[in-house]
C-alpha cells in the first residue's frame, strides 16, 4: 500500500494513547489465545486411538448415581463386547482438602482396558496381592514426592470408613506411566486403589459401581453395542446411558461446568469492551486531524481514499495488537503446560485459532473504523480547514 507511511504516522501521532490501546488489544487477544486453548483441550478430552474402542456406561439420571455390580456379567454377554470393567470415584485429597487427587477404586481388570497406561509386571502383581495397595501416576508421584513403598494417607471428601472416619491409608506399590502424551495429563495424575477394599471398607457403597467401561471388538459397531447395553436396564430403577469415551468425558465435564459457554461469555465481554475502547481511540484520532484530512482533500485525495486510509489505520491498530497477543499466547501456552505438573495439557495456538483470531481482528477493525472513516469521507473541506 503506497500510503502506508501516512497511515503509520497517523496511527502513532499520539504515541501514548496508541500504545495504551495496543496494550489493551494485546491483552484481549492473549486472553483469547489462552482461553481458546482451554476450550480446545476440553473438546479433545477422550480423543485417542485406544479411546475409540471404549464405551462408558453411567447412570442415565446423574453421573453421581451408582449402578449395580451385577450389570457387569450381563454386559459381558452383549455381542460385540470384548471385556468390561468398572470403577468408582473416591474423591481423595492429600494433607489439605485443596490438594485434590484423581483417585478411583477400580476393578482388578481395569488396566486391561487401558493399554496406553504402562506399569511393570512386578508392580502390577504387587498391586493385585496388596489389599491396601495403590498405583500412582508418574506426575502425581513427582508432585508429592511419593515413591514405591510409601504409605500415603488420603482423606476422602465423600466416603467415610466403617468407623466413620474419612481418613484412609494406602501403600504405593507401583507407578503408572502414560504412553499416550495427549492423554498423559490425566493418566499421569491418577491414583488407583482396589474396588474390593473400597467396597468392603465404606458402608455407603454396598456393591455398586460408579460407571462401567466396555471395550468393543469392532469400533464400527459401537453404536449398536451401546444401544444393546442400555436395553439391559431399560424401564428399571437404574437405567443407563452408554456413550463413546469422548462423549462421556464431555458430558461429565459439562455437568461440572459448560466450558464453551464460560469461555464464550468471557471473550464476548472482553471484545465488547475492546470495541468501545478502540472505537473511542479512533474517534478521537480522526477528530483531532480534521484540518489535516481537509488538506489531503485539497491536494487531490478523493473521499474514497480518505475513507480507505482511516479504515486501514483502524485495521492496522487491531492487527498489530492482535498478532502480538496471539504470538504471546503461542509462547506462553507451552510454558504453562510444562509447569503445571501434568495437570494441564493445552494445545498450541493452531491454524484454526489463528484464522479465527485474524477474522476477529479484521471484523473489530472494520467496526471500529466505520464511523470515523465515514465522518472523514463526508468532511467538508471548508469546515475542516476552519477546524469545525
Amino acid at each position: 500500500m503506497k500510503y502506508l507511511h501516512l497511515v503509520w504516522a497517523s496511527l502513532f501521532r499520539r504515541k501514548t494513547r496508541t500504545i495504551l490501546t495496543l496494550v489493551s488489544i494485546i491483552a484481549a487477544f492473549l486472553l483469547f489465545g489462552l482461553l481458546d486453548a482451554v476450550r480446545t483441550s476440553f473438546n479433545q478430552a477422550g480423543q485417542s486411538a485406544n479411546g475409540a474402542e471404549r464405551l462408558q456406561t453411567g447412570s442415565k439420571l446423574s453421573f453421581i448415581q451408582t449402578l449395580p455390580q451385577s450389570l457387569q456379567a450381563q454386559m459381558a454377554q452383549v455381542p460385540g463386547v470384548k471385556n468390561v470393567t468398572y470403577a468408582n470415584w473416591f474423591g481423595g485429597a492429600y494433607q489439605d482438602p485443596h490438594n485434590q487427587v484423581f483417585s478411583f477404586a477400580v476393578a482388578p481388570n481395569y488396566l486391561d482396558l487401558y493399554p496406553e497406561v504402562a506399569v511393570s509386571e512386578d508392580q502390577r502383581k504387587a498391586f493385585a496381592e496388596t489389599r491396601t495397595g495403590a498405583l500412582v501416576g508418574e506426575q502425581l508421584a513427582q508432585r508429592f514426592h511419593w515413591k514405591v513403598g510409601d504409605r500415603i494417607p488420603l482423606q476422602s471428601t465423600i466416603f467415610p470408613d466403617r468407623a466413620g472416619s474419612k481418613n484412609w491409608s494406602f501403600d504405593v506399590v507401583g507407578i503408572l506411566h502414560s504412553t499416550d502424551k495427549k492423554s498423559g495429563g490425566f493418566f499421569d495424575q491418577m491414583f488407583l486403589l482396589h474396588w474390593n477394599y473400597f467396597d468392603d471398607t465404606t458402608p455407603y457403597n454396598r456393591g455398586t459401581v460408579g460407571w462401567y467401561v466396555t471395550r468393543v471388538t469392532d469400533v464400527n459397531q459401537a453404536d449398536r453395542v451401546a444401544k444393546a447395553i442400555d436395553a439391559l436396564s431399560a424401564n428399571s430403577d437404574h437405567e443407563t446411558r452408554t456413550q463413546t469415551e469422548q462423549a462421556a468425558t464431555a458430558s461429565w465435564m459439562k455437568q461440572l461446568a459448560d466450558i464453551g459457554l464460560i469461555v464464550g461469555s468471557i471473550m464476548g465481554a472482553v471484545f465488547f469492551t475492546l470495541l468501545l475502547l478502540s472505537g473511542n481511540t479512533m474517534m478521537q484520532a480522526v477528530r483531532e486531524r480534521t484540518s489535516e484530512l481537509a488538506v489531503l482533500k485539497t491536494i487531490g485525495f478523493s473521499n474514497g481514499s480518505v475513507l480507505a486510509m482511516v479504515l486501514a489505520e483502524s485495521l492496522l491498530l487491531l492487527l498489530l495488537g492482535g498478532v502480538i497477543g496471539l504470538a504471546l499466547a503461542s509462547a506462553i501456552i507451552p510454558v504453562v503446560s510444562a509447569n503445571s505438573g501434568g495437570m494441564l495439557n493445552l494445545p498450541v495456538v493452531g491454524a484454526d485459532s489463528w484464522l479465527l483470531g485474524v477474522a476477529l481482528m479484521v471484523l473489530i477493525g472494520l467496526l471500529v473504523g466505520a464511523l470515523p472513516a465515514s465522518s472523514a469521507m463526508r468532511l467538508n473541506i471548508v469546515d475542516g480547514l476552519a477546524g469545525r
